[in-house]
């Protein structure tokens, strides 16, 4: 890339590491093989992918607000990338060169919504897309990170829910990022939710959930 190129990827990394210009929230489901197990679904369905609103981020610190009267409201714990761009077919190979920052960050859930909704086939974005689904930690700058050797933890009032290793995803992050690319022309401020690992669960008012890495974190918020 040129010199001019190259600066304003610069700049745009340090504000998406600061949380600002936020745009398309992609998500990914389906991207852990012990997840997949446990909520019953096929080894063999592949990857999911579904979109969140930028209403739905929660800043660390920030309270969650769990919908009422709809069920249960589970939590997904997941590492999240940002890009600086890299439009229509970004190759596997290059992907690295578009990643601007990672964190953490929840895919909240409405589980018995998204189980009714999955039995008629419909889309899940009620379950899934909700003002508030997706608390998200502040980013840090992508420098050439091994991501697929990141571990991860979420607790709920301090009991370790769940724990993830980005080296059993089934679709590592450069692929996710070629998989989205030809569907969607990546720009910058998009981020992407990668999947989360076995043990999700319910979160009730009062609840805390933390999220913290040996690379990344802590960040916490408190549920009502």
């Amino acid at each position: 890339m040129a010199e001019p190129v190259l600066a304003l990827a610069r700049d745009f990394q340090h504000a998406v590491c600061m949380n600002d210009d936020i745009g398309r929230i992609f998500c990914i489901g389906r991207n852990y093989a012990a997840h997949i197990e446990e909520l019953g679904n096929s080894p063999d369905s592949g990857c999911v992918v579904f979109m969140k609103p930028v209403s739905a981020l929660v800043a660390p610190g920030e309270p969650i607000r769990l919908p009422r009267g709809r069920g249960e409201t589970h939590h997904e714990a997941e590492l999240v990338v940002s890009v600086t761009g890299g439009g229509f077919d970004v190759p596997v190979e290059s992907a690295y060169e578009w990643i601007a920052g990672i964190t953490l960050g929840l895919d909240l859930t409405l589980r018995d919504l998204q189980r009714e909704l999955k039995k008629s086939g419909q889309p899940w974005e009620l379950a899934k897309s909700f003002d508030g689904s997706a608390p998200l930690g502040n980013f840090r700058p992508y420098n050439n990170q091994d991501l697929q050797n990141l571990q991860f933890e979420c607790r709920v009032n301090r009991e370790v829910r769940q724990r993830g290793d980005t080296s059993l995803m089934l679709y590592p992050v450069f692929r996710l990022i070629n998989i989205l690319s030809q569907s969607w022309a990546l720009q910058p401020g998009d981020v992407i939710f990668t999947g989360t690992p076995a043990g999700v669960g319910p979160l009730k008012p009062g609840d805390t959930v933390e999220l913290s890495s040996p690379q990344l974190g802590p960040y916490r918020w408190t549920c009502e």
